[in-house]
């Protein structure tokens, strides 16, 4: 049972984005020992649910999943049954089903062992694309997180060379913009 870290957000919508982005940041920036599945899950809701299923250990970054009032930019940590317990109202039209799949992999009896949600509190989700710069800076606080949850799971981390860094493909989606 691998550990999954799984981004999701929609690129479309500003900060919705950058649980997107932390994973990109993730694989661009490290490498892990194989235990570990890094999945970019955009803006799919139960298709994710095999990927989800039978977890020893899951991370999932998300913007809008976490409207907690804090300041924009505020990484939001949340562990195991806390996670649920977010979702208990719908605080975005775009929230991605993360609390429909939360549920059937709770009734399913699949649930992962370990759940961590780390969250950035956004600051738009209008349609554009690229965050606010406060959620930009969000980023790396955000990847500690998730890289001291995997150190704390025994996965190990080594952060790539610059040569390494350099070869990770660009996401483009315009002429205009890639990253």
């Amino acid at each position: 049972m691998k550990t999954l870290v799984l981004g999701i957000g929609n690129l479309l919508l500003s900060d919705e984005a950058v649980g997107v982005r932390i994973i990109e940041a993730l694989e661009r920036q490290y490498a892990f020992s194989p235990e570990i599945d890094i999945v970019d899950g955009g803006t799919a809701g139960m298709e994710l649910l095999e990927t989800m299923a039978k977890r020893e250990h899951m991370i999932v970054a998300v913007a809008d999943a976490v409207l907690t009032g804090c300041a924009p930019g505020t990484v939001t940590v949340l562990r195991d049954n806390e996670v649920p317990a977010l979702f208990t109202r719908k605080i975005s039209p775009h929230q991605l089903g993360l609390a429909d799949v939360l549920m059937a992999l709770q009734l399913t009896d699949e649930f992962p062992r370990r759940l961590l949600l780390v969250g950035v509190e956004p600051q738009s989700l209008e349609p554009t694309i690229g965050l606010s710069d406060c959620v930009q800076r969000a980023v790396e606080p955000a990847l500690a997180q998730i890289l001291a949850a995997l150190s704390a799971s025994g996965i190990t981390i080594r952060r790539k060379t610059p040569q390494e860094q350099a070869a990770y493909p660009t996401t483009c989606l315009s002429v205009e913009l890639c990253v």
